[in-house]
């Protein structure tokens, strides 16, 4: 097994981008870190069938900016990188392709820490871990997290607590339409907790099956794809693929609350400030999505439990710190989380320097 990696040119900001290739297990990535300023990067591993080189190399610079404020903002203590697989997992997916990735994470000597996302399993992890150290979200080990999905899941739930309080009066779902895009382990996690809170629950995948799985045992009402923004709906939680917030989507949609697990869900930052004049609260998802993250950072950082429940009991609470602080500025929630972690990478790098000097 030959892997080849390829220090390809990173965009201002960026620390480094990498191309990972392997000819004889098909193996086509990109790893970029972004910021090591508050710690080793950490962010999991995608595997999409992006149609080009370019189209994953967009998705990856874009996830790892995220993760860098989303590790930061969460004071974990580590940087923001994220990597990308091209293929479809469900069909080119094979041992020696994940083999093939453990080793190009290896040879970057633990620079990026790697975990599940899209189209990742914890038994995918396990594979990558016998060629890395550096493979995380481990089902067994002494300090294995097990998959962070229902972590994720829990700590967006919290957070449209949170959400539904500012917005309706009240933590409680009764009543509400809330629509859940996207059923992974995540969306379909968060789907059964809101079902047992009482929530209208409507649904929307690609995948047919888990669709009905929802209707049959949420009693979910189903959404076609394509008719997600057009919905009447109360709160909408994008738990699928990012970039759904655009101008044009924003100006359709009915609901007066946005919070989901997703990864980059504006398009551009400056949706942030259309949905504010549409009196739509978008919680910032890099800060409602920290859960899993969370849970990785403890296997990381070889800690217990206690140590992921400290941090994922703050998230909605941070959240709710978010909401005051955009009500008394008067900016939207995105501009004024940025600005928050824009301060904690300014401190980290400082101290950096001071020890270096």
């Amino acid at each position: 097994m030959s892997i080849k990696l390829f220090e390809e040119h990173a965009p201002e900001g960026y620390e480094r981008l990498i191309r990972v290739e392997e000819a004889e297990s098909g193996l086509h990535a990109f790893i970029c870190i972004h910021s090591t300023a508050c710690g080793p990067a950490a962010g999991g591993c995608r595997m999409w069938p992006y149609s080009c080189w370019e189209e994953a190399r967009i998705d990856v610079l874009r996830l790892a900016r995220g993760m860098t404020a989303k590790n930061a903002i969460a004071g974990l203590g580590l940087g923001g990188g994220k990597s990308v697989i091209i293929g479809d997992a469900r069909v080119d997916k094979s041992e020696a392709l994940l083999r093939a990735f453990g080793q190009a994470v290896n040879a970057l000597s633990g620079l990026y820490y790697t975990a599940e996302d899209v189209g990742m399993s914890p038994a995918d992890m396990r594979v990558m871990a016998e060629e890395t150290h550096y493979a995380v979200g481990l089902e067994s080990g002494k300090f294995g997290s097990g998959d962070p999905s229902p972590f994720t899941a829990e700590g967006v739930f919290q957070c449209l607590k949170v959400g539904a309080k500012d917005v309706f009066g009240a933590e409680a779902f009764e009543d509400r339409r809330i629509l859940v895009q996207g059923l992974g382990h995540v969306g379909m996690a968060l789907a059964q907790k809101l079902h047992r809170a009482g929530a209208k629950l409507i649904v929307s995948d690609i995948n047919q099956e888990a669709v009905i799985r929802a209707h049959t045992h949420l009693h979910a009402e189903v959404c076609e794809v394509d008719d997600v923004f057009q919905t009447k709906m109360d709160i909408f939680a994008p738990c699928a693929l990012g970039g759904i917030l655009t101008h044009e989507t924003v100006g359709q949609i009915s609901a007066k609350l946005i919070c989901g697990a997703a990864n980059n869900q504006l398009k551009d930052d400056d949706v942030a400030q259309t949905l504010r004049a549409r009196g739509i609260r978008y919680l910032p998802d890099f800060v409602v999505n920290a859960g899993g993250i969370i849970s990785v950072a403890m296997e990381i950082h070889r800690e217990g439990p206690q140590y992921r429940d400290e941090r994922l009991n703050e998230v909605a609470k941070r959240i709710a710190d978010i909401l005051q602080l955009s009500d008394s500025t008067g900016r939207s929630t995105t501009s004024v989380t940025n600005d928050v972690v824009d301060a904690i990478l300014k401190r980290a790098r400082d101290s950096k320097l001071r020890e270096t000097a």
